[in-house]
């Protein structure tokens, strides 16, 4: 049996976890985490877990129990509607074709998986600057001794740009504004009644909200529209403060002017802050030179759009297989680096094609003219490949085109 000690950089949902793993397995680790506290900022919006990938992790890691208490089985009702609020799609409560994905607000998660961890196992207040050698460079103190370090730490990923500067995220042309209903049932029953405490995704050509139920009763909307520049938020790009409520919300209302009442309306009634976003990915299934006693998960590995629902699922699901990897080898008494090597390899295998999918979807919904309706049959064909076994593929994806023709010829 070999002693290994492992550095966490970031205390999001896939170095959480993996903290939690590697603890149950009696690995000596430390996670480090730059935000002062883990309320230091909002956590953004609802996630849904899968049943292979985000539940299998909380299974794993003990805490599926917890996690019961806190998930909304009714929040797995979904709808894709145009502008005008035509449906195109409807999953109800208890469609599970997809297996189960049942919703959970980001900051719950995040509350569960932080306090799994011993008191003291995460550093707050600590955000990496650089790595040089073996060291960890803080903003105000330094850290060593450590037989390998994860990155877990985003989109923007310190423990990336050491491993490869030139490894960094792309502008997909897609900007996105979130904001926030509280209390929706009371202060927007309309939007509420639609929502039908799941997920509204309406699109139009170049332009797409999502209307999501949160745990709180409050209902966070994630607008998007296409724009070529990733600064588009400064002010003298757009046209309007992005930071400033009101700006946004006379912006968004003039962007979405021609969207029926309900769904147009809706964005009016926001209150609280507004957060403005270019959306970025890494590419797809990419190669870096493995630096030793260094590694990658989650964002900081394979950064991918929200349209395919998976960025957390992968998340802690390399978190899970990173965890098992460790642990073997703390049994076993291999090289560090030889195993983590092929952990990098067959994450890379793993997750490309669902970086493939997130892609693919992006471009369905954000690119393609006359969407939605012009992408319904691509968009369900796709998330049909990505979950049928390959024999059975080409008999779906037909059945799938077969249904949309008939319902557009029916119901045009």
């Amino acid at each position: 049996m070999t002693a290994i000690k492992v550095a966490i950089i970031g205390a999001g949902p896939s170095g959480c976890m993996l903290a939690r793993m590697l603890h149950l397995g009696g690995v000596d680790v430390t996670v480090f985490e730059g935000e002062a506290s883990p309320d230091f900022r909002g956590q953004g919006g609802t996630l849904d877990l899968h049943t292979k990938t985000g539940l299998a992790a909380m299974s794993e890691a003990g805490l599926f129990e917890e996690f019961e208490k806190h998930a909304r089985y009714d929040g797995q009702y979904a709808a894709v509607v145009d502008k005008n609020l035509k449906y195109h799609m409807v999953r109800g409560v208890e469609d599970r074709s997809l297996g189960e994905r049942p919703e959970i607000d980001r900051s719950r998660l995040r509350e569960i998986l932080i306090n799994s961890l011993p008191t003291g196992m995460v550093r707050w207040g600590h955000r990496l600057k650089a790595i040089e050698g073996k060291t960890l460079v803080f903003g105000n103190t330094t850290a060593s001794g450590f037989d390998l370090v994860v990155g877990a730490d985003g989109a923007w990923s310190k423990v990336r740009q050491a491993i490869d500067p030139d490894f960094q995220p792309q502008y997909t042309g897609v900007a996105m504004t979130e904001l926030n209903i509280p209390d929706a049932e009371s202060t927007a029953p309309e939007i509420h009644k639609i929502v039908n405490r799941g997920s509204i995704f309406a699109s139009n050509e170049g332009q797409r909200v999502s209307y999501q139920q949160m745990g709180d009763g409050s209902i966070c909307i994630y607008a998007s529209t296409v724009r070529t520049d990733p600064d588009w938020m400064d002010p003298e790009k757009c046209g309007y403060d992005t930071s400033d409520l009101e700006s946004t919300k006379r912006a968004l209302e003039l962007e979405f002017k021609d969207w029926c009442p309900p769904l147009r309306e809706a964005l009016s009634l926001a209150q609280g802050r507004c957060i403005p976003r270019s959306l970025h990915i890494l590419p797809i299934a990419a190669k870096w030179k493995h630096r030793p006693g260094v590694t990658l998960i989650g964002d900081a590995a394979h950064l991918m759009t929200p349209h395919a629902g998976e960025g957390v699922n992968q998340a802690l699901e390399d978190a899970m297989l990173l965890a098992r990897t460790i642990v073997d080898t703390v049994d076993s008494g291999n090289d560090i680096d030889d195993e983590v090597v092929g952990f990098e390899e067959a994450m890379r295998a793993r997750v490309g094609p669902v970086q493939q999918l997130a892609y693919d979807l992006c471009q369905c919904w954000m690119f393609t003219p006359g969407a939605p309706k012009s992408v319904m049959p691509k968009v369900i064909s796709r998330h049909v490949q990505s979950q049928a076994p390959l024999i059975m593929q080409p008999l779906l994806v037909a059945g799938v085109h077969a249904y949309f023709f008939v319902k557009y010829m029916l119901w045009p």
